[in-house]
């Protein structure tokens, strides 16, 4: 049983990495791939230079993040030196960043769940 759980253990903690990394690089295309524009300190900014910006975060925080949760809370939805939230507007509506991504996540486990491409 020993040998078992020290086999197993390493192999689930591996799966649940590899599924966050797949869960925040799907998250990085939709920020690339969006038409909204997004709002960091005030200033608008287009889907590339904002995937750009996250990406930087992130590969600076990488070890820090375990879940896609914690990509989402402490990368890509507020300035790590203003403390202010990132916002995004699209077409006429203007909400929190962490909301837009956190229902884009929702949708994309659950077409996991389902096995939709």
């Amino acid at each position: 049983l020993i040998i078992l759980m020290t086999v197993m253990v390493p192999c689930r903690a591996a799966a649940i990495q590899d599924n966050t990394d797949r869960e925040i690089q799907h998250l990085m295309a939709y920020i690339a791939g969006s038409e909204c524009r997004f709002i960091r300190n005030g200033k608008e900014y287009d889907p590339g230079a904002a995937r750009k910006h996250i990406q930087k975060k992130y590969e600076y925080a990488r070890s820090r993040i375990k879940t896609t949760e914690d990509f989402i809370q402490g990368v890509a939805s507020k300035s790590s030196i203003s403390g202010k939230p990132y916002k995004v507007r699209c077409n006429d509506q203007i909400m929190p960043c962490a909301d837009w991504l956190g229902a884009e996540l929702q949708r994309f486990r659950q077409k996991a769940q389902t096995g939709q491409p």
